[in-house]
């Protein structure tokens, strides 16, 4: 559950501000990506945890709105719902504290009892509220049975396992993501050589999501290419990038390749940044080809 204060500017060290309302909107950022693939019209399945509280019913019955089957959701009585305190200053920029709640329970053992939900879809789309080995064991199984993989490596743990990058078909980091994944240094690495590093290990296809500069991909199959960003007012970031993801894996499903379908999530994630909130700035399929066919 999301908990979101609009202020005039991000918060320095030691310093107090006042803000006039916080506002509760559904996120969770896996929650947030099967969101928005239900709202693109995607046959989504969520898997993840929540506490036996009020919050999980609300994120529960969020997803189920946008016609996500959340039926794996496991409801935790030893564990709270995971929450999110965000500060959107001025710019729409964002800067986010996750207490984890239920999502850190969700274990290796889990991922085996629901091994059906795995064997039943074509994609799985990996976040980084849950422990890494879970996410690990997980990627790993679906790449033993063939599926495509997606990780949005977010939030970036302090020990990323070497082993996953095996396992990744499309890895998403934004800039500051992407140079913590590899150690680099963004006055002395460029983008290019950061996402090389990455492909170096075994990832087949790195698209890096760079606000205002666009999107980066090195992908196997068309190389290196720059997708412009899209000219929008920006009131909030909270879950473009999110949405980003969702209409990536959406596309892929639908057989694109990966350029139209990051192209696709592009104007998506432009839609979303218009509006305040999490899952409540996700535009539906319908407004999406709606706005790309005014942009044409």
């Amino acid at each position: 559950m999301d908990m979101v204060a609009n202020v005039d500017h991000t918060p320095l060290t030691g310093e107090t501000i006042l803000t006039s309302e916080i506002t509760l909107v559904s996120g969770g950022k896996g929650a947030n990506q099967a969101y928005a693939a239900g709202r693109l019209r995607a046959d989504v399945t969520m898997f993840g945890a929540v506490g036996e509280d009020s919050y999980g019913k609300t994120l529960l019955d969020s997803l189920t709105s946008a016609g996500v089957d959340a039926a794996g959701v496991l409801r935790r009585k030893d564990a709270a719902t995971g929450m999110a305190f965000i500060t959107v200053n001025k710019e729409g920029d964002n800067s986010i504290v996750v207490v984890s709640g239920a999502n850190a329970t969700l274990s290796k053992e889990d991922i085996d009892a629901g091994r059906a939900l795995i064997e039943n879809t074509d994609i799985l789309l990996l976040q980084m509220e849950i422990p890494v080995e879970t996410v690990c064991h997980a990627a790993q199984m679906a790449k033993s049975m063939g599926k495509t993989v997606i990780l949005d490596p977010a939030p970036v743990p302090e020990h990323f396992p070497v082993e996953l990058y095996r396992y990744i078909d499309v890895i998403k980091p934004n800039e500051t993501e992407l140079y913590m994944l590899t150690g680099m240094n963004p006055e002395q690495n460029s983008i290019e050589e950061a996402a090389g590093w990455i492909r170096a290990r075994g990832v087949r296809n790195v698209l890096v999501t760079l606000g205002e500069a666009g999107v980066y991909l090195d992908s196997e199959e068309v190389g290196t290419v720059r997708i412009p960003a899209v000219a929008v007012h920006a009131v909030d970031t909270t879950a473009a990038g999110d949405a980003f993801t969702a209409a990536v894996a959406v596309k892929m499903a639908q057989g694109e390749n990966l350029l139209d379908a990051a192209t696709f999530a592009n104007q998506v994630s432009s839609i979303v940044v218009t509006r305040k909130g999490a899952q409540s700035s996700i535009p539906a399929l319908e407004e999406v080809e709606t706005y790309l066919q005014c942009a044409i």
